[in-house]
């Protein structure tokens, strides 16, 4: 009986482990902008959800598997700076608990097969794919990351990429206004998000060199950058307007809220509380945003509207 008890807790080890290594919790985040995408171009293009049902399914499939490969590459390369910073010191390809060549095998077999299944849906996804693990691995993860403050720009390309890979599962055509003003919000959503993070954990990414822009800058800087992307965001709001108005009108209360926010914030508050402030409410944005968006896709496509 002790020895199933000890390989029960073995495989579970194993288990959470790997869950890790890709960073499940990061692909969970990532499918819900990639769904609105999906389900936005479902709707635009009068499709049914069961003629698309293959569809949905590579997409799914294949976004798992590409931002899986990307984050368990991430994590192999990071191997030396995670070990310094208090929240990544624990990860299995810090501790070993993970040899550093199976990680790089389990990289390369998501990458493929996601890219594969994506590609099943439509080449263009399939690229998307592919120009999303490679925008992640290589110019930000292998170069920009540990050199520039501008590492956050420059890895943000691949993080916007879930919507487009979901509308173009559907749809090989990017060119939609609606779709352009998901990507470029994607974009713009990830500097106050990440600036607000770095914030908080500046001592830790200064220990480990990692040159963000809170930590080389300084807070004042960070601010002023902080709100022109928010401002972008707000004008961006009404490339949804070509769409619906309903989501333009919601993509623009919630972008003015967080830059009233910020504004207010950062004069009432300590540095400390209002990025944690910032934070909190860039998760609350994207939330809401995409989960307003697949709602009333889903609803056009079901109901006909």
């Amino acid at each position: 009986m002790q020895k199933n008890d000890n390989r029960v807790e073995s495989k579970q080890t194993l288990i959470n482990a790997l869950a890790q290594t890709v960073k499940t919790g990061i692909i969970k985040s990532n499918l819900i902008p990639m769904f609105a995408g999906l389900f936005l171009a479902i709707y635009t293009y009068q499709y049914s959800l069961t003629e698309k049902l293959p569809e949905i399914l590579f997409a799914l499939i294949g976004t798992s598997l590409v931002i899986g490969a990307a984050g368990a590459l991430n994590n192999l390369y990071d191997r030396d700076i995670d070990k310094i910073m208090e929240r990544t010191k624990n990860r299995p390809t810090v501790t070993g608990r993970i040899k550093p060549r199976n990680v790089l095998l389990l990289g390369i077999t998501m990458a493929v097969l996601g890219i594969f299944i994506l590609a099943l849906a439509t080449p263009l996804a399939g690229l998307l794919g592919f120009l999303g693990l490679f925008f992640y691995t290589v110019p930000y993860t292998m170069w920009s990351k540990r050199r520039t403050v501008y590492n956050t720009e420059i890895g943000s390309i691949s993080g916007a990429m879930p919507p487009l890979i979901g509308w173009a599962s559907i749809y090989p055509d990017i060119t939609h206004p609606a779709i352009i003003g998901l990507f470029i919000i994607s974009i713009i959503w990830q500097m106050p998000h990440f600036y607000a993070i770095a914030i908080r954990k500046h001592k830790e990414y200064q220990a480990a060199g990692v040159p963000m822009l809170p930590v080389v800058k300084g807070i004042r800087r960070t601010y002023i950058q902080t709100n022109i992307y928010l401002i972008v965001v707000v004008a961006t709001s009404f490339l949804l307007g070509t769409l619906s108005l309903g989501l333009q009108l919601v993509a623009l209360l919630l972008s003015l809220s967080w830059l009233t926010l910020s504004i207010l914030g950062y004069h009432k508050m300590d540095s400390e509380k209002w990025a944690k402030s910032m934070f909190l409410f860039s998760l609350i944005y994207m939330t809401v945003l995409f989960s307003t968006v697949i709602i009333y896709s889903l609803m056009g496509t079901i109901f006909d509207l």
